[in-house]
């Protein structure tokens, strides 16, 4: 069975794969009335490249208008959009009127206000050169109404309630359009130097990873410090990162319901923002205006903010009250024209709730759940240690100790039995942590949960087929012989390629590339035992069909026969030994993360 390990290295390279997610479905609802993106970046102050346009300046309750949404000059794509009509008196009132699609898949209706349909928006990021839709007049239309765009051009480059044409009922004048008001966003300013954890415990909170690092001196620091003042408390972040840095604070140790704090750099500067998560989502990015005295620092690949919040925000249901206890998420990742992508890494999540304005002190936390380091220890237990014992034992230590017996069986069997029996206790155990830790099937794990379902199955199998088996004198026998040791070998070539990949999952991802070098390590061990043994188990059988039928040589021979006995009991102890020593060595690893 081991001489098949050398597969795994090659299985482990066809399904190492990556996935992408995306995002932007053009549900937008919650932007009805501000008609802003929630991107968290400010609106473009170039003049907009694109336009409204419509087939007619006047109308009558129940006439048609055809409006056009394209680039003010060709090849100006667009990404995502919202179209609006309002009061032109009142362009703050709800929206007017409703829309008709004219079979474009880049459009949907939404629902602004209790009217239905009325407002249009994108389904896709795919880029778009045209949008043309109806605009429906209501019966009750106010005597004037102006087309309003949103367009989004790239995630941190958009322009807001871009002004169209204005359309009147008969016999109504255009009235004089108000002017449109400016964002009110804080450019934070530029940082002179480093943050230091220096004060950590004594005047600031800190949690850093690894433990006790200094982000004035380590580039590879991940740090989080805050510290009260008066009413308020003022946050420092500092991480290496491609895209942004961010921290979040929650009721438990599951993603959801949390306020969120990004740092996202675009181009040579870093944007810092309040967001908000529901569930596994994608974060929700609110406005500046909670936040104060920002500032930033990109240098070498470390990604640095600061910046200061009251305790309380009354009326900010997403801005947590900074008085209470909560855990402490810290997380980095990519980033693309602003739009952050999931971290790269299991965030780091404190050990403790922690009040925030309160005391000073050093907090640790782990970038693995508990629950995980469960699932990965069991695992290995199961699949380094209780099995491969296990299928040695029954494979090479059959002929030994013929005439004792362990509870009216042969102790090799009985041995074989009980590691096996407690290699599928181990791995059913195992196999539901995942599970209950995600909710549900891990979308972002790769090909390892769907590796891990096949072993479970084969597992499984496996003692059904023994419980099943035909005598030892059948005839049928060897198909079951067969059958048993095909389905072990291809479980345990499959549960060491899962394990290749786990210990590189993100809930667990063991220090890199040691884990791997103890790994192989782990499968030329498993081979070199099984080819020591292969090899001295050809020398007896040959040793033995030479053996002559005088009394001289049948002593001989039986010396021999019992210092090959020893020599097999020396090599499985030292297997044992060996085995332990991986095993050992990698939940070391899964304890310390």
């Amino acid at each position: 069975m081991d001489l098949n390990m050398a597969g795994v290295f090659f299985f482990i390279v066809f399904l190492s794969l990556n996935t992408v997610a995306g995002y932007s479905n053009g549900k937008v609802s919650k932007s009805c009335k501000s008609m802003r993106p929630g991107h968290g970046h400010a609106r473009s102050t170039k003049a907009s490249p694109y336009k409204i346009s419509v087939d007619k300046n006047h109308f009558s309750p129940g006439d048609q208008i055809r409006v056009t949404l394209s680039g003010s000059a060709p090849g100006e794509p667009f990404k995502g959009f919202l179209i609006q009509a309002r009061d032109t008196s009142n362009l703050s009132a709800d929206a007017v009127g409703s829309f008709s699609l004219l079979s474009n898949a880049d459009a949907q209706l939404l629902n602004c206000g209790s009217t239905k349909g009325s407002a249009v928006s994108h389904t896709s990021k795919s880029k778009k050169m045209e949008i043309k839709v109806i605009w429906n007049a209501p019966k009750n239309s106010p005597p004037s109404v102006q087309f309003l765009a949103t367009v989004v051009q790239h995630y941190d480059v958009f322009w807001v309630k871009i002004p169209g044409p204005v359309v009147s009922q008969s016999n109504v004048s255009p009235p004089v359009l108000p002017t449109s008001a400016t964002d009110q966003t804080t450019h934070p300013s530029a940082l002179t130097k480093p943050f230091t954890s220096k004060g950590c415990g004594r005047t600031k909170s800190c949690l850093r990873d690894p433990v006790g690092c200094d982000p004035e001196t380590d580039p590879k620091c991940h740090f989080l410090s805050f510290a009260g003042q008066e009413q308020s408390v003022v946050f420092e972040l500092s991480g290496p990162a491609e895209g942004y840095v961010s921290f979040a604070l929650s009721h438990d140790k599951w993603m959801g319901d949390d306020d969120v704090y990004l740092c996202v750099r675009r181009n040579e500067y870093v944007d810092i923002n309040p967001a908000y998560v529901t569930g596994r989502t994608h974060p929700e990015v609110e406005l500046q205006s909670t936040l104060r005295n920002m500032a930033w620092r990109w240098s070498d690949g470390v990604i640095q903010c600061t910046f200061q919040r009251n305790i309380q925000i009354p009326g900010e249901e997403h801005r947590f009250n900074l008085d209470t206890s909560y855990y402490i998420f810290l997380a980095s990742g990519k980033a693309e024209h602003g739009m952050i992508h999931r971290h790269n890494r299991q965030p780091l999540i404190s050990s403790e709730k922690k009040v925030i304005s309160g005391l000073p002190g050093n907090l640790v936390g782990s970038r693995s759940p508990l629950i995980i380091k469960a699932h990965g220890a069991l695992m290995l237990v199961a699949w380094i240690s209780t099995v491969s014992i296990g299928v040695i034992f029954a494979r090479f230590f059959k002929p030994l100790w013929p005439e004792s017996r362990l509870f009216g069986e042969q102790i090799w069997f009985q041995v074989h039995r009980v590691l096996m029996t407690s290699t599928v206790l181990l791995t059913c155990c195992a196999f539901v942590l995942p599970f209950a830790y995600r909710g549900g099937w891990s979308h972002h794990a790769g090909a390892h949960p769907f590796l891990g379902c096949t072993v479970m199955a084969l597992a499984l199998l496996q003692p059904l087929m023994a419980i099943l088996r035909p005598h030892p004198d059948s005839l049928r026998r060897y198909i079951f012989n067969w059958m048993h040791w095909s389905a072990g070998t291809i479980a345990r070539i499959i549960a060491v390629a899962a394990m290749f990949l786990g210990v590189h999952q993100q809930a667990l991802d063991l220090p890199s590339p040691w884990d791997t070098f103890v790994l192989c390590g782990f499968v030329v061990w498993d081979v070199a035992a099984d080819l020591v043994l292969e090899i001295h188990n050809y020398h007896m059988i040959h040793k033995a069909k030479n053996v002559a039928d005088d009394e001289e040589e049948i002593i001989h021979s039986s010396s021999e026969a019992s210092e090959g006995d020893l020599f097999k009991k020396i090599v499985l102890a030292v297997y044992i030994c060996g085995n332990l020593g991986f095993l050992i060595t990698l939940l070391i690893a899964i304890n310390d993360m």
